[in-house]
């Protein structure tokens, strides 16, 4: 996502990654992603790949850590990453003798030939201003895999998006009301959040390309990937283009 911030009266902007993810409102709007769903997406993610006892997990962007905590309770050896200072801040308060967190850009590469698996979860990709990035996370991740790893991305269903998208609403959290306008533009969906706190109005912005299954099969065929699974939630139903609320890849690393 691209995100600006700003102060409606000083109007100093800043790069999302300086601002959004570094700050408390971003938790505080999304803070229905808690653990309770973390836990159920990983024990259900776990199920499904059947994990050794010892596998080497990369929880790539983060973010605080919840899935990564998840992760390791089940006793993973379990690194997470992320852009933001602040959330790796707080995540590195929970860490252990298997789990770990570094402050890491995921267009960077990490660890070669290094995971068992790598999972990118919650709508974590795509925030990029140019394009072929994605591909460079992609080139990353496969690198960072030993043979036959996988890669497990989660990202929202664009066409289930384009065809119910709000224009507008109102989100409610403690003393803080969000003003929230969606729009869809450039191949992206455009989000404006607005609200005021202790008299002061702040807005900012996220922009996330609207990407489809075919181009995150093309980042992967050029990376080295192959899509093996395809999913629609985090119960791990089938993918269903029009209705399902997520679009969730399962990549296997080829053989050479």
């Amino acid at each position: 996502m691209v995100f600006i911030f700003s102060n409606f009266k000083n109007m100093v902007k800043a790069e999302w990654y300086v601002d959004w993810f570094n700050s408390p409102y971003y938790h505080l709007l999304y803070d229905k992603r808690n653990e309770e769903e973390a836990n159920l997406f990983i024990n259900n993610l776990c199920s499904k790949i059947q994990l050794k006892d010892n596998a080497f997990i990369w929880d790539l962007a983060c973010g605080r850590g919840r899935h990564s905590l998840a992760l390791g309770r089940k006793g993973f050896q379990v690194i997470g990453t992320d852009l933001s200072e602040n959330n790796i801040h707080e995540a590195m308060t929970n860490s252990t003798a298997k789990l770990d967190f570094f402050v890491h850009d995921m267009r960077t590469p990490f660890k070669l030939n290094y995971f068992d698996v790598v999972f990118n979860l919650f709508t974590s990709i795509g925030y990029f201003k140019n394009f072929n990035d994605n591909y460079l996370v992609f080139k990353n991740v496969a690198n960072s895999l030993k043979e036959n790893g996988l890669f497990v991305v989660d990202f929202f269903n664009v066409d289930k998006i384009q065809e119910t998208i709000k224009p507008s609403y109102v989100e409610q959290r403690g003393e803080v009301t969000f003003h929230i306008k969606k729009t869809i533009a450039q191949k992206a969906i455009l989000k404006r959040i607005e609200f005021n706190k202790d008299g002061k109005d702040y807005y900012f912005e996220e922009s996330v390309s609207l990407l489809k299954k075919s181009d995150f099969e093309e980042f992967a065929g050029r990376a080295g990937l192959t899509i093996c699974d395809i999913f629609g939630n985090y119960q791990l139903q089938n993918f269903d283009v029009l209705h399902s609320e997520r679009l969730i890849l399962f990549f296997k690393k080829q053989e050479k």
